[in-house]
């Protein structure tokens, strides 16, 4: 089963995007612009430290597996 972990070692800030990258199998560089975005429609700062906040930090077991 899929869990959506923030992941630090791909982060630029936080690892949402990076997280949500891995999560849904597409590039954070796709996410990371989507937040931009949203971010000049008022949504995007508030939806990023929610996310922040809410999505537990990957493992270290998951990290060191993942490699």
């Amino acid at each position: 089963m899929k869990r959506l972990y923030r992941n630090k070692k791909d982060a630029k800030l936080a690892g949402v995007c990076a997280g949500l990258g891995d999560y849904f199998d597409i590039d954070p560089v796709i996410v990371r612009l989507v937040f931009l975005l949203t971010i000049f429609w008022g949504a995007g700062i508030f939806a990023y430290l929610i996310a922040w906040i809410i999505v537990p930090e990957v493992p270290p077991q998951k990290l060191s597996s993942s490699e």
